[in-house]
C-alpha cells in the first residue's frame, strides 16, 4: 500500500496505517497511543508527519466536523458522508443518500465543476437517545 502510493516503508507509517484501520474516525490523541503500544518512545511529531504523508497520497482520510478536533479514517476515495451525535460526539460512516458523487446537485453550481460533496448528519446516537 505505502510502496504503490510512492511512500517509503517505515515503522512509523506501518503502526499509523494500523492504528487508523483499527479505530475509525480515531483522533491523534488515540493514534498516538495506538501507535506507542507498538513503537514506545515515537515522538508527536512522528505521528503527525506520517499522518500528514498518508493523507496527501490518499490513503488516510482527514474529517474534522464543526466543533471537534481532527479525526482520521482508512475509508478513502467513495465520496461518503458522516453522522455526528451532539451528545457525546460519536462518528459513524453514512454512505451516499442518492445517486452517484458527488451525491448532491447543487441548485447552482455557479459555474463549478463539482465532483465532491461533504455532508455532516447531526443528531443523537443510539445510546445518547435513551
Amino acid at each position: 500500500m505505502l510502496r504503490e502510493a510512492a511512500l517509503r516503508v517505515t515503522r512509523p507509517r506501518l503502526a499509523v496505517l494500523r492504528a487508523v484501520h483499527g479505530d475509525p474516525h480515531a483522533d491523534t490523541d488515540s493514534i498516538i497511543g495506538a501507535v506507542r503500544r507498538d513503537l514506545p518512545t515515537v515522538s508527536h511529531q512522528t505521528v503527525y508527519d506520517c499522518l500528514r504523508a498518508l493523507t496527501a497520497a490518499g490513503l488516510v482520510r482527514r474529517i474534522q466536523p464543526s466543533g471537534s478536533v481532527a479525526r482520521y479514517e482508512s475509508r478513502t476515495g467513495d465520496n461518503h458522508h458522516h453522522v455526528v451525535c451532539r451528545t457525546c460526539g460519536a462518528i459513524a460512516d453514512v454512505d451516499c443518500a442518492v445517486g452517484e458523487a458527488p451525491c448532491l446537485t447543487a441548485s447552482d453550481d455557479r459555474g463549478y465543476s463539482i465532483d465532491e460533496a461533504e455532508v455532516v448528519y447531526w443528531g443523537l446516537c443510539p445510546d445518547c437517545t435513551t
